[in-house]
């Protein structure tokens, strides 16, 4: 798909901002944004897997507004979104994406606006008409934001955001550790018997 894909294509107003005046249009624009990042399995992954921290389902909606917000200029690009798209995964995940994902994401966007532009909603609704019947069948649980009920992991979500916090503190900051994990149990006292049982449980895992 993305060998058709012009990255150089890009949509330009003379004035004002390329948002749409008239609110039926902006909101079905709006809705296919957030159908297309919805789309993009490359950051679905990262959901899932909470690469994001306990708010990774919020990052993607977050996701979806900036794009949008790139429409309140008055030129945006293909290579714009996609640039968009990959910055915010490595910013908010951690991840960088190596393939052509987020071109193709980028590109149904800009196709998006488009057709919104002619009012032409076929492809949005029936993108959104598929993720209301997954809902439907409770397929996916990317509508809830919390990690925790996310059926894939049922049972070790809440130990996975226990990691993320271990993870991402390390060296940088082994003095405040005990502080940062004082909600797992009690501080006996102060002469560090707490932190050192907690390093050893950390290093079984």
């Amino acid at each position: 798909m993305s060998h058709n894909i012009d990255p150089t294509d890009y949509v330009e107003v003379e004035s004002g901002s390329l948002k749409f005046q008239d609110e039926s249009q902006q909101a079905k624009f709006e809705l296919g944004v957030c159908m297309a990042v919805y789309k993009w399995d490359e950051l679905n992954t990262a959901v899932e897997n909470s690469w994001g921290g306990a708010n990774s389902s919020e990052k993607r909606d977050w996701i979806s507004a900036i794009v949008i917000e790139l429409f309140d200029e008055k030129v945006v690009d293909i290579q714009l979104i996609e640039e968009t798209l990959l910055y915010a995964m490595v910013d908010e995940f951690d991840t960088e994406v190596d393939n052509d994902s987020a071109l193709e994401i980028a590109a149904i966007i800009m196709k998006f606006y488009k057709d919104v532009g002619i009012k032409n909603y076929t492809d949005i609704e029936f993108l959104y008409n598929k993720y209301q019947e997954k809902q439907a069948r409770g397929a996916s649980n990317v509508a809830k934001i919390h990690i925790e009920e996310d059926p894939n992991n049922p049972d070790v979500s809440d130990s996975e955001e226990d990691d993320e916090e271990d993870e991402n503190i390390p060296t940088l900051h082994e003095d405040s550790m005990d502080i940062d994990e004082e909600p797992s149990g009690p501080i006996v006292d102060d002469d560090g018997f707490e932190l050192v049982q907690k390093k050893g449980r950390k290093g079984r895992r």
